[in-house]
């Protein structure tokens, strides 16, 4: 997938491709950045090929702004970032399996304890010491130790080959405005710190630590933490259309996203368009072949949902089902499209814009699951 386009004849040749705007990962890394207060760093969550930007050129793009600490899901996306010279801390958010301890350490990475079962596994297994940070469950009941379990957990600071820098938590219901879950994420919050209070009243050290996501930045400020783990804001979006969120805090989208049209013809009264046949002109119409589909990360689901796009910065729509490597768009309105044009399905054209939130809402999903399937094939 193209990762950065300053010049739009760079694409002439793709027929899928997505820019990648970096001045406007500055922006809004330098906005939350100002969110935190004082002794709390930012920490970038570049998993999932950075939610479908490129995890390598974003995050040496961060390092260049000053971003050292980094979060991944995997033990092999934590091993690409080092490869490629990315410099600081790199966090390993997912389960590694303790046969590969020994890699973390060569490669200098973080690991996630799962609970204190994986962390005895882990240091039972390691050859050499390995730097952890402890995950709580404070409620989300995925990953993380039940903060009941106190003295588990002050056993893990006595394993030799151990060394903990961090312990954290995930807020589930951050982003919702319900008074159920705001009380639940306050309880969340206070049951984080009451454990570590407890662990620091014994003589434990539970080095860095962190709790919010992006929506608990935005939402839950001024928490006397070391980091704040920020994903799906530092890429310009919100997850779901945020009405009120998005008056207070402005977002610069970082990614676009675009393709070409392969051939134009004329559709007759009556005939029908792509699988299904669920499509029928009413009237005579012009019709293009676009070159992006389902195998290029398009929902599939967004089939007769007249799904906008965008041509020589005019508004069109996606026509009948989607397949797994075009679309059908109506361009009866765009006299002037040609082949070889190219079709904005996320991102600005002109005075247009499309949002990645509005395509979300149209699948029944979030942005981040739009962004990160993105798997686009260039030529």
């Amino acid at each position: 997938m193209s990762q950065i386009n300053q010049d739009s004849t760079e694409q002439t040749e793709k027929r899928v491709w997505a820019e990648i705007h970096y001045d406007n990962l500055e922006r809004n890394v330098r906005m939350l950045e100002d969110l935190l207060p004082e002794g709390c760093s930012f920490m970038a969550v570049v998993k999932a090929n950075a939610y479908g930007h490129g995890a390598v050129p974003v995050s040496s793009y961060l390092n260049k702004l000053g971003v050292h600490s980094f979060a991944v899901a995997t033990l092999q996306e934590g091993i690409e970032l080092r490869r490629h010279n990315i410099q600081g801390d790199i966090l390993i958010l997912g389960y590694t399996s303790p046969k590969k301890a020994d890699l973390i350490h060569q490669y200098d990475l973080i690991q996630t304890a799962a609970d204190c079962a994986h962390a005895l596994a882990l240091d039972q297994a390691a050859l050499n010491p390995i730097k952890i940070h402890i995950k709580l469950d404070t409620g989300m009941h995925r990953l993380g130790e039940r903060p009941e379990h106190i003295e588990e957990l002050t056993k893990l600071f006595s394993c030799p080959n151990l060394q903990i820098s961090g312990m954290f938590s995930h807020l589930c219901v951050a982003d919702s405005s319900d008074p159920d879950d705001i009380r639940f994420t306050k309880l969340q919050i206070s049951t984080f710190f009451e454990t570590v209070k407890e662990l620091q009243s014994r003589g434990y050290n539970p080095g860095k630590l962190h709790l919010q996501n992006s929506y608990g930045a935005l939402n839950y400020t001024g928490l006397p933490l070391s980091y704040a783990r920020f994903g799906i804001a530092m890429y310009g979006a919100f997850s779901q259309p945020e009405p009120v969120l998005s008056k207070k805090y402005t977002l610069f989208p970082v990614l676009s996203l675009h393709a070409r049209i392969a051939q134009i013809k004329n559709l007759l009264p009556g005939e029908n368009v792509s699988y299904g046949r669920n499509f029928e002109a009413k009237h005579p119409m012009c019709i293009a072949a676009v070159t992006i589909g389902y195998a290029d990360g398009l929902p599939r689901n967004l089939s007769n949902q007249e799904v906008p796009v965008l041509i020589h910065g005019k508004k069109s729509h996606i026509l009948g089902n989607i397949c797994m490597d075009q679309i059908l768009v109506d361009v009866t309105d765009i006299p002037e499209a040609q082949v070889g044009d190219v079709v904005t399905l996320i991102g600005q054209d002109g005075e247009e814009i499309l949002w990645v939130e509005d395509m979300a809402e149209k699948a029944g999903t979030i942005t981040n699951e739009i962004l990160c399937r993105l798997n686009l094939r260039e030529d």
